[in-house]
């Protein structure tokens, strides 16, 4: 796992004192919670921690509850907090979500914010329950590895010391965070599109865009080839307000921005618009999109083939050739048109004509298995991109 990166930020917290137990109701659109027994402290003051009520159930036994930014809302809740106390001591962190909901997402332990785990736990009566053995060192829980809105732009950084490309703003978000482009340009007019976090809390999607676009950018002749051939634009962090807020799917507004892709109500969404817009007054022409998210499983939701787009089996071929290549990974196409849900590979398809994906990878898939997968998806794409170039030029 990369390095991870942290920024704090500023919240006052309001205490209720009851007469069995202590509970902490915690401002959900800040990051500075604390659940603080003197000796033992839960705190969420990083970027992207959330832990919207703690209570003191009894000695060194905790609940926290975690609480959607609004409703109705897809449920993917997300929980992040560290752990630290004054000595060695043993404690039971209990965590449920509210509404009586499921917990989605296995709980990940580190030590470092660098290297997760899932974490052992038990599921008793709709909540997670975690042994933990606190100490002056702390220990961060979370539904997922966490990934904020810094390590992007570091990754970034270091793309550009391999690759040519550009690193830029494109916009910025509902609450005035960058959203940053990068773009690599080459001699054609044809360009791939590549978005990523629309949704905070689906890690597993970031994880395989990493080596995917790492893949395009790759100092070797066929990336070369790829990139001479095709402009690439990626947007890998298009929410990163609620990626700040440790929200559970939702923008600032809350809005799903993968939702959005019809009306432009929020600005993320309409900037991407209007710069795609902008390229193709210019000359340009979209060529294919793929939007990075998570699920339960391994899913691509394509386009149908008769949907009208051109280059009609491009994607069956491209994932039918990812399918042959890895023999223990089964590759399932689950093609669907709804053209008035506004999710991104529909919005593709309406105003360009193109194929697009949404590239869904399970919240549990094997971490190695995700670069792997990504790996060989994003060389088999250009192949694929390829075959079609050099069969114009003869």
């Amino acid at each position: 796992m990369k390095k991870l990166f942290t920024i704090s930020t500023g919240l006052l917290v309001i205490v209720f004192l009851t007469s069995c137990t202590k509970t902490l109701v915690l401002d959900q659109h800040d990051n500075q919670q604390t659940c603080d027994t003197g000796a033992v402290r839960l705190i969420a003051d990083f970027e992207a921690s959330r832990m919207d009520e703690c209570q003191v159930l009894a000695d060194n036994n905790y609940l926290i509850t975690i609480t959607p930014e609004n409703t109705p809302i897809n449920p993917s809740p997300w929980y992040a907090f560290k752990i630290e106390a004054d000595t060695a001591t043993d404690i039971t962190v209990n965590i449920k979500i509210s509404g009586n909901r499921d917990n989605r997402y296995l709980p990940k332990f580190s030590q470092d914010m660098k290297t997760w785990s899932v974490y052992p736990h038990k599921y008793r009566n709709k909540q997670l329950i975690l042994n933990i053995k606190a100490s002056t060192k702390p220990v961060y829980i979370a539904g997922q590895e966490v990934i904020d809105n810094q390590y992007y732009v570091d990754w970034a950084k270091k793309l550009q010391k391999t690759a040519h490309i550009t690193h830029q703003q494109l916009g910025t978000s509902q609450q005035g965070r960058p959203i940053y482009k990068i773009e690599s340009r080459g001699e054609s007019n044809e360009w791939l599109v590549i978005l990523g976090r629309l949704h905070p809390p689906e890690i597993t999607g970031a994880l395989a865009l990493f080596p995917f676009v790492e893949t395009l950018l790759a100092d070797n002749p066929l990336a070369e080839y790829f990139r001479k051939n095709y402009n690439l634009l990626v947007i890998p962090n298009l929410n990163p307000d609620g990626v700040a807020m440790g929200n559970w799917r939702h923008n600032a507004n809350g809005v799903d921005l993968n939702r959005d892709w019809i009306t432009f109500k929020q600005p993320e969404t309409q900037q991407v618009h209007q710069y795609l817009q902008q390229l193709v007054a210019s000359g340009a022409k979209i060529k294919f999109a793929v939007d990075f998210h998570s699920t339960q499983h391994d899913v691509f939701y394509t386009m149908p083939t008769d949907y009208g787009v051109e280059d009609r089996y491009f994607v069956k071929h491209w994932l039918g050739a990812l399918d042959k290549a890895m023999p223990n990974f089964d590759v399932i196409q689950k093609p669907g048109n709804r053209p008035n849900n506004g999710v991104s590979k529909q919005y593709f398809a309406d105003n360009y004509q193109v194929h697009a994906i949404t590239y869904e990878m399970g919240d549990e898939t094997n971490r190695d298995n995700i670069d792997i997968i990504a790996t060989n998806a994003s060389i088999l794409l250009m192949q694929t991109l390829l075959a079609n170039v050099d069969h114009n030029k003869e």
